[in-house]
């Protein structure tokens, strides 16, 4: 028996339905009525494979703008959005039936869950915050832990499971202590209400009054920080500026799009180092080593506790990291995953390209003219690709969406103002457009996001944070 994803495509007589139907937001859907591109999956293989076209070595190029941590954002957004459980790498996937478990909007429920009533291990029972704030390894934990190893962890069953929203902000130590720092945001934010002067929020109150304050300080970094660094402020403000131009949904419900999700959004795993620099002073340590990649388990190593002040720009002043550029290469490591037997498909950029395959996504050039770019600028896009594939990878029929956009970037680059591109340091325009679209849609589609509730607030309102490095690093003052 085949393993998981090793098998050819399948599904064939699904290319000649182009008709998808309206979205819903328990499922993935699509932004565009397209043909799908069909690659065999031996090219589709050989242009991912570890010493292929798109393996980057051990040493990448950095970028000069984008913290090492954004990537990591990235990841956490994801999760805060996605969570498709169905899909198969070996046969095609209809968006229509791929449910997806998460509220395709940022409302951080990976983080609140369903809240204190629904999910109450995951907040205080007792005390002023009982059903207020959010528990932390710092208020006691059921693994046998070193005290100050907890104070830095999440908190965890006695088997070491961590008792959160989303198992999946435990998969590696960044994006747990990621998960950890927006927990400490959230019971940091409660101590300045409760102890701003004539304060009478107290229980239920107290709680809805900085989830709300939480969320919408998140949902404006995302957008005004992330996406900016990322798309590019020239791309974002002619979203905010002129609106949604691709990215709309039915009867007005949010859904996540396939473009986004198997493509478009994936854009972050050219830009993951091989090592990461967590801790002031100390080496950089290897993303899949002993320390940093195994995750599912507790902190058991100061070394590996995250100091955001490396990771992010904050008012440290730190010689932060930054993330590998945005183009065609990935770090080796990435194309081996260690945690993925040796008889199934290790490299990520493969499983990429199968899974946009598997649902049916068009090629880039047929995307890019839909979205109404230059033919000059998607030929050169197209030609990079296939000189960058190499003449044994047939790209005759079309460049793989996720491909295409990585090369666009590499070769276009991000629009950081308004006519002026910077390669390799964001999205390209059609890489760009679909991503700051369906999250700034998400967030403007969401009766309760600051976009849809009251599009004239500002952080200043709130709790003055503006910036990924501002989140992550708030005590109250």
């Amino acid at each position: 028996m085949a393993h998981h994803g090793l098998n050819d495509f399948k599904g064939t007589h699904h290319l000649c339905h182009f008709s998808h139907g309206a979205q819903r937001d328990d499922r993935f859907g699509r932004m565009f009525d397209l043909p799908p591109l069909y690659t065999s999956s031996n090219s589709l293989k050989a242009l991912g494979a570890k010493g292929g076209p798109m393996d980057g070595g051990v040493n990448g190029n950095r970028t000069d703008t984008v913290d090492v941590g954004h990537i990591f954002f990235g990841q956490f957004v994801d999760h805060d959005i996605t969570l498709d459980v169905t899909s198969s790498l070996s046969s095609v996937s209809d968006p229509r039936d791929t449910g997806n478990v998460r509220t395709p909007t940022l409302d951080l429920d990976c983080i609140y869950g369903m809240g204190p009533e629904a999910n109450p291990y995951l907040y205080h029972a007792s005390g002023d915050f009982a059903g207020v704030k959010l528990l932390t390894g710092a208020d006691g934990t059921g693994i046998n832990q070193d005290p100050m190893l907890a104070m830095e962890d999440l908190v965890r069953s006695s088997a070491g499971t961590a008792i959160i929203g989303d198992p999946r902000n435990d998969e590696n130590r960044v994006i747990s202590q990621l998960q950890l720092a927006m927990i400490r945001f959230h019971n940091n934010v409660v101590d300045t209400l409760h102890g701003a002067p004539g304060n009478t929020l107290a229980g239920k109150e107290l709680f809805e009054h900085a989830r709300q304050l939480v969320t919408w300080h998140y949902q404006w970094v995302v957008i005004h920080d992330y996406l900016v660094k990322l798309c590019g402020k020239a791309v974002v403000s002619d979203i905010l500026g002129k609106g949604r131009k691709f990215y709309c949904a039915d009867n007005g419900v949010p859904y996540i799009p396939v473009e986004f999700s198997a493509a478009a959004y994936r854009f972050g795993h050219s830009m993951i180092p091989q090592k990461i620099q967590i801790r002031q002073g100390q080496s950089a340590l290897e993303l899949f080593g002993a320390l940093l990649g195994r995750g599912f388990a507790p902190v058991t190593d100061e070394r590996a506790v995250v100091d955001w002040h490396e990771l992010v720009e904050t008012s440290a002043g730190r010689n932060v990291q930054k993330a590998e550029t945005l183009d065609s290469k990935m770090a080796s490591d990435l194309l081996e995953l260690p945690f993925i037997p040796a008889s199934d498909i290790q490299s990520l950029a493969t499983r990429n390209l199968l899974r946009g395959q598997s649902f049916l996504l068009p090629s880039g050039e047929g995307l890019a003219q839909a979205m109404g770019r230059d033919a000059v600028e998607v030929e050169a896009v197209s030609d990079a690709a296939k000189a960058i594939a190499g003449a044994g990878i047939d790209l005759s029929s079309g460049t793989p969406l996720w491909f295409y956009l990585l090369v666009e970037a590499e070769t276009v680059g991000r629009e950081t103002t308004p006519g002026s591109f910077d390669r390799g340091e964001g999205l390209g325009p059609v890489g760009a457009r679909i991503v700051a679209e369906t999250i700034i849609g998400l967030c403007e589609l969401d009766s309760r996001a600051f976009a849809a509730v009251n599009r004239n607030w500002d952080p200043s309102a709130g709790v003055g944070v503006t910036t990924l490095g501002e989140m992550l690093t708030y005590a109250p003052s």
